[in-house]
């Protein structure tokens, strides 16, 4: 049987992981790795071939889903819809304010082309989505609650990185330990954005640069950071790689509720990540199986987490799947 064709668009702590991913599935290979930058410049941790992004479309017939491992900030919002032009794609778009617009122009782009794809994967949005979901279908009446952290965003440290005269960045969600012990106690408070996390920023700045503007400007970035008690600390970049070098993350999704009968339930799915992006990067791997399959029963346009059967993300047949799982 022969294997899904995968290729990788991005080549930072994303694109690493989803290599690594592939490794521990035997149905999927890496052919290329699409960059930006000087293919020759790009290590890759196995060997696979190196492409600029602008010569994907090669590619066409010999990759059978693309998946996109760029942020959310600047690189998704165009490169999904580009990508969707040519091949079946999975992306991790994760500004959930602004997943209504992103999904209108990949279901355009994907429709128009005839392709599937897949976004907003990954354990928040993605599996957490699923949780908040199943919860609330299960216990109707009740409040549902996620926190992050603590740890590493990815999204939210790309977008720091993206300011001008910003070298490098780390960003960690921190939860308030206080609103998070109240909805487990079942109090059911009502908890603004800012109530139940902060955010710490840790920051390189390049030498000379106006380290007033750079605070400003991630304390005020919408979508980000505006609606958040946020710290920033600017150090060195030996600091950085030698305190802030791993990438760890997780959370919770609860819902607490109560039955017609008065009987009171809380519901938790945790995550505890020692490398947020090769957890994701696993989650993404799986939805691009899913995203291979159903594009073979003839499935176009753009899809989340919520259309897609868990059935399509296992390699393994339907039989083993209820005979072993169900």
């Amino acid at each position: 049987m022969s294997k899904i064709r995968i290729g990788i668009v991005g080549y930072g702590n994303l694109g690493r992981g989803v290599q690594y991913a592939l490794r521990q599935n035997g149905d999927m290979e890496a052919v290329a790795v699409f960059t930006r930058r000087d293919p020759a410049e790009v290590k890759t941790v196995f060997p696979v071939k190196t492409e600029r992004y602008e010569e994907m479309e090669k590619y066409v017939g010999k990759i059978d889903v693309m998946i996109l491992c760029g942020g959310s900030a600047t690189d998704l919002p165009k490169q999904s819809a580009q990508v969707a032009s040519l091949f079946h794609i999975v992306d991790s778009f994760d500004t959930h304010p602004k997943i209504p617009e992103h999904f209108a122009a990949l279901d355009a782009a994907a429709k128009a082309a005839g392709t599937l794809g897949v976004m907003s994967v990954g354990w928040d949005p993605g599996l957490f989505s699923l949780a908040r979901l199943y919860f609330g279908a299960c216990l109707p009446v009740g409040k549902t609650y996620t926190f992050w952290g603590r740890g590493v965003s990815q999204g939210h440290s790309d977008a720091i990185r993206r300011i001008k005269d910003v070298r490098d960045a780390r960003q960690y969600t921190v939860p308030v330990e206080s609103a998070l012990e109240r909805v487990r106690r079942g109090e059911e408070p009502d908890l603004t954005t800012r109530e139940k996390h902060t955010r710490e920023c840790y920051v390189v700045a390049e030498e000379g640069a106006d380290k007033a503007r750079i605070e400003r400007e991630i304390k005020t970035m919408p979508d980000y950071f505006a609606d958040y008690d946020t710290t920033v600390h600017f150090i060195s970049e030996e600091e950085l790689l030698r305190e802030h070098a791993g990438i760890p993350h997780g959370g919770l999704v609860l819902r607490s509720g109560v039955s017609a009968a008065g009987s009171k339930f809380l519901e938790e799915f945790s995550l505890k990540l020692e490398s947020n992006p090769e957890f994701t990067s696993g989650v993404l791997v799986a939805y691009a199986r899913a995203v291979y399959r159903l594009a073979r029963e003839g499935r176009t346009g753009a899809v989340t987490v919520f259309d897609i059967a868990p059935k399509y993300l296992l390699a393994e047949d339907e039989g083993t799947q209820r005979k072993e799982l169900l």
